[in-house]
């Protein structure tokens, strides 16, 4: 079992590796600009590696860069391997990063919110107290009252 340390070294150079080889050394159309590397993690034993990537664009280049990555799986493993100088080269898997998402997600929850309270804000602009102003009595008004209905 390797040490986190040594994973977490493993997976920085996994992600620079991949990102500069699908940057340069691969020719396929649908990777290159489209796609960026966020994230990478390894197992314990370095026998697996996970890279989470996004892409810029519609569902359809999403789909396409799938495609893409899983096509060139085996040049990047190798030039993984060839970086590293590990006994045994990680398997690659990729997953799409689901932050963008989540960030798309949050982002019109709080639109939502602001509207909300731009329509509450408008409603209570011409609104009134209730009562007085300043409901609490303060010391000495009840003689003031008493005194002036006698």
């Amino acid at each position: 079992m390797a040490d986190n340390a040594r994973a977490k070294k493993l997976a920085d150079l996994i992600r620079e590796v991949v990102a500069q080889k699908l940057q340069r050394g691969i020719k396929d159309p649908r990777l290159g600009s489209h796609v960026t590397i966020t994230d990478t993690r390894v197992t314990g034993d370095l026998r697996e590696a996970t890279v989470f990537y996004t892409v810029y664009g519609d569902d359809e280049d999403r789909e396409n860069a799938a495609r893409g990555l899983e096509s060139a799986k085996g040049v990047l493993r190798s030039a993984v391997g060839a970086a590293a100088g590990v006994k045994f080269t990680p398997t690659l898997s990729f997953v799409a990063d689901a932050l963008p998402e989540n960030a798309r997600t949050i982002e019109d929850l709080l639109d939502r919110a602001r509207a909300s309270d731009a329509a509450v804000r408008e409603a209570s602009s011409g609104a009134a107290y209730a009562g007085e102003a300043d409901p609490y009595k303060k010391p000495g008004e009840d003689e003031d009252e008493g005194s002036a209905s006698a």
